[in-house]
């Protein structure tokens, strides 16, 4: 199944993932580094000592000062980003399917990064384990990428928590860390510390299907958790359903205030909304993109 159209791919060769933190990478790309380097673009001075190269002396300085200083320029090199996929039972709900949504997002955004010459790396949970991709990099490497994300199949428990903090233990870069999940497994604090811990710019993409939002349902009815299979009666009236949208509100307010006091993004995904609308224009607007 061919993911997207060559028009909707040049679109995303026109986005970058932001990331908030500068960091060290392995080979020239298109990031800037902390390292100072040879790109055009001035970063700082700093005073002159000898062996310093006298081409880097800004004598416009010297003349103003009458003390010799060295321009020092940005060096731009590549970064790693992680992507952390949550494949468990619960996101082949909804109408449209959590997963459909996820695999197709984590599938543009993973795009975007490797046509700005980033790497990209993947985990997901769920099945009788977490599935590990190791680091790709160039768009020659995006047909492996999106082959990868079509193999995944929701099924089983995501545990979250000790799966992402495995792995944040594991990651030898340290970049911009996707978390694309419904975030119903209650181990997510424990993944989301362990990423913050390490310091990862974590992005935090929470899918929720339409019915789970705003279910409806009414009368008795048995509740069956898709991944436990626990079971629980109801009966759904109006008040039930007022509580269950107060607790959601209150739920989604929590997941998101840790984010905020971490200083890492969080964005909220409704499955109904389309993916060209997702990608153009809400994640620039919560600067995830640019």
């Amino acid at each position: 199944m061919k993911l997207f159209d060559e028009a909707f791919l040049r679109q995303l060769e026109q986005l970058t993932l932001v990331s908030r933190r500068a960091r060290r990478g392995q080979i020239q790309g298109e990031r800037r580094s902390p390292k100072r380097g040879r790109s055009v673009e001035f970063a700082d001075y700093r005073n002159y000592v000898p062996g310093d190269d006298l081409r880097s002396v800004d004598w416009n300085v010297y003349a103003r000062l009458g003390r010799p200083f060295v321009k020092l320029f940005s060096e731009e090199e590549d970064t790693t980003v992680h992507f952390l996929l949550d494949a468990s039972r619960s996101m082949a709900f909804g109408s449209p399917p959590k997963w459909e949504h996820a695999m197709r997002l984590a599938g543009a955004l993973g795009y975007v990064a490797l046509a700005g010459m980033d790497r990209v790396a993947a985990m997901a949970m769920g099945g009788d384990g977490a599935a590990v991709m190791p680091p790709i990099r160039t768009k020659r490497q995006a047909l492996a990428w999106f082959d990868w994300l079509q193999t995944l199949r929701p099924d089983g428990e995501a545990h979250l928590g000790p799966a992402v903090r495995r792995y944040a233990a594991r990651a030898r870069q340290v970049g911009p860390a996707v978390l694309i999940s419904d975030l119903l497994d209650p181990s997510w604090e424990e993944g989301l510390t362990a990423l913050f811990a390490r310091r990862f710019d974590v992005i935090v993409l929470h899918v929720l299907a339409p019915q789970e939002v705003d279910p409806d349902v009414e009368g008795d009815l048995e509740l069956v958790d898709s991944e436990t299979g626990h079971s629980v009666e109801i009966t759904a009236d109006y008040d039930l359903l007022a509580r269950y949208r107060d607790s959601l509100d209150a739920w989604r307010a929590q997941i998101r205030d840790f984010c905020v006091r971490r200083e890492m993004s969080y964005v909220f995904v409704e499955t109904t909304t389309p993916l060209r609308e997702l990608l153009l224009a809400h994640l620039r607007l919560h600067a995830v993109l640019e």
